[in-house]
């Protein structure tokens, strides 16, 4: 006896169903597959990573290849990460609140070509990074600061890209009859925005945080087009040295690898940690 027949109406739903559960199965394994590679390789010696031999439990090699990866080149790796936790945690940070400052101050004030001043900072989201890194490299130049701290750091601070999201956060989370309130009380517009408006901006300055921290983490063109003192690289730039050295110097591939491992781990813990905000964040303006 045959099974009876689906309703008509219930088969476009089941299939839409499964198209959507397929599509995401899909990008699941797409985002997961490398990660998984990375781990299984990071625990492989040279010889398995050369035979591409790394789901066997032979040449297992983990903590050999991580006392290696902090020994090469008397333990430059360890500067490296310190580097690009200075350029992204800090810069990322003072990034944020740069942003989310200069979005409040588009959303909740008045000035002369305000609104042409904003249309500058969306053209500005427009421009890839990679187009400015010649001019800024030739600012910096001039400025003297080439080859320096400074020069990696001071332009991760601006991000169009963040006051854009600072706007949007500051009309969807600060109320005006808020500071209205406050300034009847007696605070300054200093004081409003620090005590008032910066706490309920708290998780739009944690998004943009994420957004700026990841995008400074994987910054590769800039610090290769500002820097020549291996001293000052962050992990991107130093990795790829690492890996160019491999094709002559194939010991390097498994610290490369190692290295590479290590390298996501502060951005998963970030988004880890701060998922709550982020989410939060994400839905501003969502709900009136």
């Amino acid at each position: 006896m045959s099974a009876p027949a689906l309703p008509a109406a219930l088969r476009p739903r089941l299939l839409g169903r499964t198209v959507v559960n397929t599509v995401a199965g899909i990008a699941v394994l797409y985002t997961l597959l490398p990660v998984l590679w990375l781990v299984l390789a990071s625990a492989k010696d040279q010889d398995a990573l050369s035979g591409s031999d790394i789901l066997s439990l032979r040449g297992f090699s983990f903590l050999p290849n991580l006392r290696e990866l902090f020994a090469t080149d008397h333990g430059i790796f360890g500067r490296w990460y310190v580097n690009s936790l200075l350029y992204a945690v800090l810069g990322g940070a003072l990034s944020a609140l740069i942003s989310i400052a200069c979005g409040y101050a588009f959303d909740k004030y008045r000035f002369r070509h305000k609104e042409k001043l904003f249309g500058l900072v969306l053209a500005a989201v427009m421009v890839p990074q990679t187009v400015l890194a010649l001019p800024l490299y030739l600012v910096a130049s001039s400025a003297g600061l080439v080859n320096t701290f400074w020069a990696v750091f001071i332009p991760v601070l601006f991000n169009p890209f963040g006051v854009y999201l600072g706007r949007i956060f500051s009309e969807g989370y600060v109320p005006g009859e808020v500071l209205e309130a406050a300034r009847i009380d007696g605070a300054s517009e200093l004081t409003a925005y620090v005590r008032v408006a910066l706490r309920m901006l708290g998780p739009g300055l944690v998004t943009v945080f994420l957004f700026q921290l990841t995008a400074i983490w994987n910054n590769f063109f800039l610090p290769m087009v500002m820097l020549s003192d291996q001293k000052l690289y962050p992990v991107s730039l130093g990795l790829y040295t690492w890996n160019s050295s491999a094709t002559v110097s194939p010991e390097y591939y498994p610290i490369v690898i190692m290295g590479s491992l290590l390298a996501v781990l502060p951005l998963i813990v970030a988004f880890i940690l701060l998922q709550r905000f982020w989410r939060s964040g994400l839905t501003a303006g969502a709900v009136k």
